[in-house]
């Protein structure tokens, strides 16, 4: 068992380096992006990357406090399915409703690997080489469809 002092600093190691690694590598359009905290540019839509010790994610969160509203927009990104595993090259899971880690009700479209553990140093390259392809895959899809979503929400 880790202590909570521990976590905090090795969590925080490994995305300081993460984002120092990621740093250099320019959006799909070119530009300069902080990866680790992605700017979609539409309000409750959140890209995410998490690391604990079971596993690591990437994904898709909705966050609109109106479920009514979340609903619609996850329904959007279902009928955006094909663009997403073709940009990923694999199939995401889609939740429509889940609780996240502060108790909030979010739809999720992500994809995790399990048995990998952010504690432990050594796994730390086969995070990062989970990570990095689909961060990067995301980034993508969302240069393609943005302005939709954008349309949509407005």
């Amino acid at each position: 068992m880790y202590s909570k002092e521990e976590t905090t600093k090795t969590k925080a190691a490994f995305w300081t380096m993460f984002g120092q690694y990621m740093k250099p590598v320019p959006s799909s359009w070119k530009e300069k992006v902080n990866w680790l905290n992605y700017k979609t540019g539409i309000k409750d839509i959140y890209f995410k990357m998490d690391a604990d010790t079971k596993k690591a994610i990437v994904g898709i969160e909705l966050r609109h406090a109106d479920d009514g509203i979340r609903h619609l927009v996850f329904e959007h990104f279902t009928q955006l399915k094909k663009l997403l595993e073709a940009a990923t090259g694999e199939t995401w899971q889609w939740q429509q409703d889940k609780e996240n880690e502060q108790g909030v009700m979010v739809s999720f479209i992500g994809v995790e690997i399990e048995g990998v553990n952010i504690m432990q140093k050594q796994n730390w390259s086969k995070i990062i080489s989970f990570l990095k392809p689909r961060i990067i895959a995301l980034d993508a899809f969302w240069g393609d469809t943005k302005d939709g979503v954008e349309m949509m929400m407005f």
